[in-house]
């Protein structure tokens, strides 16, 4: 059988799919496919292996019910009209757990940059600026002590956790829709993680409610010293709103693995702010966790093809 990859990916989901006998095409160009070409490809086969930047909606799904199965190399999904693909009978698999401790230890890696000024004070050796050493020079904040808030306590945001805890021995507060029992933080309201913590960190998924939640209001109930860390989906800030917070010192700053709209425009104003650091969405980018999801997804177009409920089945 056809199965059609978007873009490039490990190859231990090829050399899978291809030692049982199936015909691997693979996307190799730089930019995301067109509309017209993912239609064209999707019709020519009977499984897909997709991105989150892959639309894959009714329109999409309609014109292709005789695919088998989808499956997304990331552990969102929210490209993907999964009620309309059950309807279809179409299969959706994703590739969740593989990449928590990749995605929790960029979390970390984005708020010890922001808080010790690591890139600014890169970039005042790049930039000829540094004179040497100075008492006042890049004073950052440390973080043992203090209070992390995590917004979505998923797989992710309790990794997350539990290494801050265990290395700076920060507090714990937590906002999620159910009760954690055995996570070993705080649940409060949104109010109070927003006022209570030093940082606060986003592992939630993007939907109607968390769109555009962390915007100036929420920004403004946030400590001045406070820290923002994004490494779940950019649409969950606003981008405009988190510029001006902290361009006004509303909030000491921002360490972002997700941006709104992806790829970020060079001229975006975040960019050129003190206490910013921002990385190409690179969370699950290591060769173990990319590994691993490659493995899965090839696991799921192989459950599908044969008729067998997905090993990260989604409907």
């Amino acid at each position: 059988m056809r199965i059609f990859i978007t873009k490039p990916i490990l190859e231990d989901a090829t050399l899978m799919l291809q030692s049982e006998g199936h015909h691997v095409i693979v996307h190799h160009g730089d930019s995301p496919l067109t509309t017209e070409e993912l239609y064209l490809e999707a019709k020519a086969s009977d499984a897909l292996i997709t991105m989150l930047s892959d639309k894959i909606d009714r329109d999409f799904l309609s014109a292709n019910q005789h695919l088998k199965v989808i499956s997304n190399y990331a552990v969102g999904y929210n490209n993907i009209d999964v009620s309309a693909a059950t309807e279809f009978g179409i299969k959706i698999g994703n590739t969740p757990d593989v990449l928590t401790e990749a995605t929790a230890d960029l979390a970390l890696s984005l708020l010890l940059d922001v808080s010790r000024k690591i890139t600014e004070s890169m970039r005042s050796i790049e930039s000829g600026n540094w004179k040497g050493w100075e008492p006042l020079g890049f004073i950052g904040q440390s973080m043992r002590g203090k209070t992390l808030g995590i917004f979505g306590a998923g797989r992710i945001g309790q990794c997350f956790a539990e290494t801050c805890n265990k290395a700076f021995g920060m507090e714990i507060l937590y906002c999620s829709r159910s009760e954690k029992p055995d996570f070993q933080g705080q649940r409060v309201s949104l109010e109070e993680l927003l006022s209570k913590s030093d940082v606060i960190s986003i592992h939630c998924d993007l939907n109607s409610e968390t769109e555009d939640l962390f915007n100036f209001e929420a920004f403004k109930k946030m400590k001045e010293s406070a820290i923002f860390i994004n490494t779940a989906r950019g649409q969950v800030h606003n981008e405009e709103d988190l510029e001006k917070a902290i361009r006004e010192r509303v909030i000491w700053g921002a360490g972002l693995d997700v941006t709104n709209p992806e790829p970020m425009s060079k001229d975006s104003p975040l960019l050129g702010l003190e206490n910013v650091v921002i990385t190409p969405h690179i969370g699950s980018a290591t060769q173990i966790a990319r590994s691993q999801m490659s493995k899965l997804v090839a696991t799921n177009i192989l459950n599908g093809l044969n008729g067998d409920k997905l090993t990260a089945g989604i409907n």
